[in-house]
């Protein structure tokens, strides 16, 4: 039952959770992750991510599941209510524009992971096939029109989730897919691991090198953990809100950060041990996954079944991702606005269509358009990953650290003293919260930059 003053509300706890994990779980965890515990100590690297997660991240994660349960509304008017003060919906207002930017793009490669799950059910990566996975991925990228209209498709599949609301759209199919995609990358994990020459992959991912880890690698685990979260753009906050009180908020938080990260690792058994199987050089970003693996596919047994089973693993991803940055900005238009859910999700889907439409032109005939070195599409996730989120997590802690206070964040977590939580446990978070993470967040901005 959605609560008392609440609009909509998931139905159950699992349901929140299943949502938010889904809203972790996304592309980065597939070809990104894998690719830095290589380059950086293998399981140093992940042990450093595990510690960066656990104490910065998660604390984080927590603080905007509080801002929207207590705050009850969308972004802006979540931050309105806790504190009590009207500017502070402008950090919501933030909040929905970096979604936008981020979804701006990722519809982009949403699309892409429609096109080659379409290519591998027609067996096109079947073992034997002869193809040029380079020429096939270049040529596609920078086409005109056919990106353009699986990036519509895409966005026409997300908005039928979003209009069907919290209950019928988000939380079911949350609750449908995330159990599935755990099940298809242990299932491609297995196969992947139990390929001759596959022991290379393992040690490349696993055996810690401690000499590799430097400085940038830890700012690239704080950088990957942040953003894989989704921390800093009102993601938790939109989802808090739909979180009933009865949910044990430090809980979920520790749940979702740690279902993140098993899958995760779980992607780097399933792609790395494979590519070095046969032979080839891991590659950072859509060169792994949409060339690299493609090829790998043409020469591996049963080839055809688990390419088909790996795109729709990154097709459920992708979607599940999508779906909760394209809730963010809806709730936001319909509390600014006044619209229904459906008129709301329309004008986003139709924005989202010209903005993509540019992003995805950007790779073709608009690449020669650039803004300080970078075409538009990398420019949008530049700025979303290295500024907006940042600055939307600084603006969170802040929130909750110097604006809510200790005992306001106490009877959140505890729901009013009827929910256990370790008050020492609860006393090093909210430290974590006010005083760590800002230094943390404003250190990670400053080295980006400069």
């Amino acid at each position: 039952m959605t609560e008392p003053g609440r609009k909509e509300g998931f139905s159950s706890n699992f349901g929140m959770v299943a949502a938010a994990v889904g809203s972790a779980i996304g592309l980065g965890n597939l070809w990104r992750f894998p690719y830095l515990v290589g380059q950086n100590g293998g399981a140093a690297f992940i042990i450093v991510y595990l510690i960066i997660t656990l104490v910065i991240s998660t604390p984080i994660l927590l603080a905007e599941s509080v801002i929207g349960r207590r705050g009850g509304g969308a972004p802006a008017e979540a931050y309105r209510n806790v504190t009590g003060r009207k500017a502070w919906g402008a950090a919501g207002i933030m909040g929905m524009i970096t979604c936008f930017m981020i979804m701006s793009f990722y519809v982009v490669v949403g699309g892409w992971t429609i096109k080659y799950l379409l290519l591998s059910c027609v067996m096109q990566f079947h073992r034997g096939a002869q193809i040029d996975s380079g020429a096939l991925f270049t040529g596609f990228m920078t086409d005109s029109t056919a990106p353009i209209a699986y990036s519509i498709l895409f966005i026409l599949l997300t908005i039928i989730i979003i209009i069907l609301g919290v209950q019928k759209g988000i939380e079911k199919t949350s609750k449908l897919m995330m159990p599935m995609l755990f099940v298809l990358i242990i299932l491609i994990g297995i196969r992947s691991v139990t390929l001759p020459g596959a022991k290379v992959g393992i040690a490349y991912l696993f055996n810690p090198d401690f000499s590799s880890l430097t400085f940038k690698s830890i700012l690239e685990a704080l950088g990957q953990s942040f953003f894989s979260l989704s921390l800093g753009a009102c993601m938790m906050i939109t989802y808090g809100a739909y979180t009933p009180k009865s949910s044990n908020l430090t809980k979920n938080a520790a749940v979702i950060s740690v279902s993140d990260t098993f899958f995760a690792v779980m992607a780097g058994c399933a792609i790395m041990p494979a590519v070095f199987a046969f032979g080839v050089n891991p590659t950072q970003g859509a060169g792994l996954v949409f060339v690299t693996l493609p090829q790998i596919f043409t020469q591996m047994p049963l080839g055809g079944v688990c390419s088909a089973l790996f795109f729709f693993a990154l097709f459920l991803a992708a979607v599940s991702s999508a779906v909760s940055l394209f809730e963010v900005i809806t709730s936001s238009l319909m509390s600014i606005t006044g619209k229904s859910r459906r008129t709301s999700a329309i004008i986003v889907a139709l924005v989202l269509t010209a903005t993509g439409s540019v992003c995805s032109l950007s790779q073709g005939v608009l690449r020669g358009v650039t803004i300080a070195g970078m075409n538009i599409f990398d420019q949008f996730d530049y700025l979303s990953s290295n500024f907006l989120m940042t600055t939307g997590g600084l603006l969170t802690v802040v929130c909750i650290g110097w604006c809510v206070g200790k005992e306001a964040f106490l009877d959140e977590i505890t729901a009013g003293g009827t929910i256990r939580v370790n008050r020492t446990l609860a006393s090093i978070l909210f430290f974590i919260i006010k005083y760590v993470a800002p230094v943390v967040i404003v250190g990670t901005a400053i080295s980006i930059i400069f």
